[in-house]
């Protein structure tokens, strides 16, 4: 039973127990029941009634459920220890097994986790280098259509209409040239100007550019800021874009229906944490890995450009830090940051 790898867990353990009451001495009374974590399995005939045979799960050194035989003696007279020594050694060997097995299940989901998050590592470095290559190439044409518009801008034999029509020009440009720089801060291409800073203090800053958001969609902002954290070194700009972008995609996924947004901070030994919690629509589990690649988005061409999330991860990866997110459908969204202590 255990030596198919493809099998659910789930399947496996209910198999096993399956097969528990026939090894017994008396398997037409007998019934077994598997406890592992919050999960019970139990024979089609279960019954905890009389005397009964236990032996516990142990994975690391933690004891993570149990294996139980129980005889129904309502349909047979038994003496008063009805199981083998034999029986007894066979339990425990029974309990040690799933242990294996889960302890096997649990390195192996490891293990292809990790394999997952060194691919994403490296598409993300993949990605990187082609948009800092792209930015630098755009950059200087970018800049001489910049340049031509505002010296035709400026001439003053240019009637009103074209005046208008460069001035729409320009601030294409200087969209398009935003964009540019937030593809070089993904490529960590643009250095960071670092100082010591107090998280909590820049949190209370950044806040107002989505609070009046907040206010408008009936939107709960809590701020849970311990005052007393220990200072980080950082670009206290490109920290303040990393918490207005996450909160503005926090404010946009509560749109529709309210909710609640919760700021918070805290440290341990060697790091300071910002965690971003939302109560909105959460995040697809087949979309979640891409959400910080440049250009991914699931909103509307009005909603912004894709690339909020992939700098709001360049940033952080620049100043040493790293970002998760813990998100499912309809139970809202966490983002977890962590910036090393100076």
């Amino acid at each position: 039973v255990s030596e198919n790898p493809d099998a659910p867990l789930d399947k496996i353990i209910q198999e096993i127990v399956e097969l528990l009451p026939p090894a017994w001495q008396y398997p037409e009374i007998a019934s077994a029941r598997i406890v592992l974590g919050n999960k019970t399995f139990k024979t089609r005939n279960f019954s905890d009634v009389g005397p009964n045979q236990k032996a516990t799960i142990v994975v690391e050194g933690r004891e993570i459920g149990s294996v139980e035989i129980f005889y129904n003696i309502k349909e047979k007279n038994l003496n008063q220890n009805p199981f083998l020594e034999e029986e007894d050694k066979l339990i425990q060997e029974i309990a040690r097994q799933i242990g294996i097995i889960v302890e096997r299940r649990k390195a192996q989901e490891e293990k292809e986790w990790l394999q997952e998050q060194l691919l994403h590592a490296d598409r993300l470095a993949t990605i990187g280098q082609l948009s800092a290559g792209i930015a630098h190439e755009l950059n200087e044409p970018l800049n001489n259509i910049l340049g031509f518009a505002q010296l035709i801008k400026n001439s003053r034999d240019v009637s009103k209409q074209i005046k208008e029509d460069v001035e729409k020009i320009i601030k294409s440009s200087l969209f398009a040239r935003e964009i540019i720089r937030k593809l070089l801060i993904f490529s960590r291409q643009l250095p960071a100007r670092k100082e010591k800073l107090n998280v909590s203090d820049l949190i209370k800053e950044s806040v107002s550019f989505f609070s009046l958001q907040c206010s408008k969609y009936n939107i709960d902002l809590s701020l849970e800021l311990d005052e007393n954290i220990p200072e980080t070194v950082g670009d206290g700009a490109q920290l303040t874009q990393v918490i207005v972008n996450l909160g503005v995609n926090a404010v946009q996924a509560m749109e529709e229906k309210g909710g609640k947004l919760t700021i918070k901070t805290y440290s341990d030994d060697e790091w300071v944490y910002i965690e971003v919690k939302d109560t909105g629509k959460g995040i697809a589990n087949e979309i979640k890995d891409r959400i910080f690649l440049p250009f991914f988005t699931t909103k509307g061409v009005d909603k912004g450009t894709g690339l909020g999330l992939s700098v709001v991860h360049g940033i952080i990866s620049s100043h040493g830090g790293s970002i998760k997110v813990i998100s499912s459908p309809g139970k809202g969204s966490r983002f977890i940051i962590q910036l090393p202590i100076s």
